[in-house]
């Protein structure tokens, strides 16, 4: 449903184009520091307005409506709100005879009998990652400054510079995907809680809400699929656990190693492209030619890479907290 974790427990909720989105975090400890000013950086790398993301500009400030006092956190649930004030409905009022491929429109309506927010993909809008951020940023905190989480764009449309990437979709008007890299260093031997549990296991679920994920690899990845045992199997050089080389980025059976934790996912092109497009009109009943107006990101993977470092970390931060809360006989 709409919330994620064992004890880090993340539970999000808004449309993009109601009065505001949050997010609500139970089993955060108490004594963390935490004050709006926490929030900015991280949620600055996600606003859209810079060159191939959408130009509709929000302040995105989080207000922190529970779970903290005299700025330390006090162990009760987290809420904050993210208000809503740059929204241009109308755009979506012409789409909602011709749902849009790709989008969530169709399945939507048909899932909810039509009673769903439409307006800017309401609920299945990229707008919720804010709640994602927010929960990230908290999240960090609590693995420490020992533990680095830092995802970077690798590729844009195919093209290994990403710039390049940009500037060839610029050219044919039309949006594209991309790939980010996600990397965790610091990550101590024994996280993951095999069999359903696993380091891989989680952190696909979380990465997979990211909306316009389509896929994930860790360490090689597919590219183990090609490879001999000798080849992918990385050699334990020292007794903190060391590998030689890192193809399974840094988890095996599902348990941390203590080497970088290391994955990749593929983002999809944006639904709503400008180039005409083909659907069918649930009015007409006919498929019909139509172009997407409004404002939409060219390339949601530009946004992705802070997103995806929060559900990266807010994984980690559950699953440290679970360890520490499991009694191992020794």
């Amino acid at each position: 449903m709409n919330g994620f974790g064992r004890i880090f427990r993340v539970n999000v909720f808004g449309e993009s184009h109601g009065l505001s989105v949050g997010v609500n975090i139970d089993g955060a400890p108490a004594g963390l520091p935490l004050q709006q000013e926490d929030f900015l950086p991280d949620l600055e790398r996600r606003k859209g307005g810079s060159r191939g993301t959408t130009p509709r500009k929000e302040e995105d400030l989080p207000f922190i409506k529970s779970g903290v006092f005299n700025d330390r956190t006090t162990g009760a649930p987290i809420t904050i709100l993210f208000e809503n004030n740059n929204t241009r409905s109308a755009d979506y009022e012409k789409l909602r005879e011709f749902p849009r491929p790709g989008h969530a429109d169709f399945v939507a309506t048909k899932k909810y009998g039509g009673f769903e927010d439409y307006r800017g993909g309401g609920h299945f809008s990229g707008r919720l990652t804010l709640n994602l951020v927010a929960a990230g940023v908290i999240a960090k905190k609590i693995l420490g400054s020992g533990i680095t989480v830092n995802a970077s764009l690798k590729e844009v449309g195919g093209y290994a510079d990403p710039e390049a990437g940009l500037e060839a979709a610029i050219a044919a008007k039309d949006s594209v995907g991309g790939i980010v890299e996600c990397v965790v260093d610091g990550l101590p031997i024994g996280l993951g809680e095999p069999f359903f549990d696993s380091v891989e296991s989680c952190i696909a679920h979380a990465a997979f809400s990211i909306p316009a994920i389509k896929g994930i690899e860790f360490g090689a990845g597919f590219a183990a699929a090609r490879m001999k045992g000798l080849e992918h199997n990385d050699p334990i050089i020292d007794a903190s656990g060391k590998t030689g080389t890192n193809n399974a980025g840094g988890i095996v059976g599902g348990i941390t190693n203590g080497n970088p934790l290391v994955f990749r996912v593929a983002v999809k092109p944006t639904s709503s492209t400008p180039k005409e497009q083909q659907t069918l009109n649930v009015k007409s009943g006919e498929v019909e030619t139509f172009s997407v107006k409004g404002r939409h990101d060219l390339c949601i993977a530009l946004r992705v890479p802070v997103v995806l470092e929060a559900v990266t970390a807010m994984v980690l931060a559950d699953l440290m907290l679970l360890e520490q809360r499991t009694p191992r006989i020794m």
